[in-house]
């Protein structure tokens, strides 16, 4: 039985990747559609990640402000962006040392 179910597993894998291949491209229509798609998808992430970051703040200005009521100073860490590592020069060519 088991061997059955592999062999007909292993058939029916074949067959739908080959139906996944013959695909065609897919039309100007479908893929101004899918650009549009993905153009208000960025838009929406945009927008969560401003709401996120609004929210966090406020978090944070009541957590300050709570600790301020107990007398803890709070200083918040700075954020800063990520430095974004040099990429060294590659090594002079045999070429380029002869010159």
């Amino acid at each position: 039985m088991n061997k059955r179910l592999a062999a007909l597993l292993a058939v029916l894998c074949l067959v739908s990747l080959g139906a996944i291949a013959k695909l065609p491209p897919p039309s100007e229509e479908a893929q101004a559609k899918a650009a549009e798609a993905k153009a208000k998808a960025d838009e929406a992430a945009k927008a969560d990640a401003e709401l996120l970051a609004k929210t966090q703040d406020r978090v944070a200005a009541k957590y300050i402000q709570a600790m301020k009521a107990k007398g803890v100073i709070v200083k918040p860490t700075p954020i800063t962006a990520p430095v974004v590592p040099a990429v060294p020069a590659p090594p002079p060519t045999a070429a380029a040392m002869k010159k």
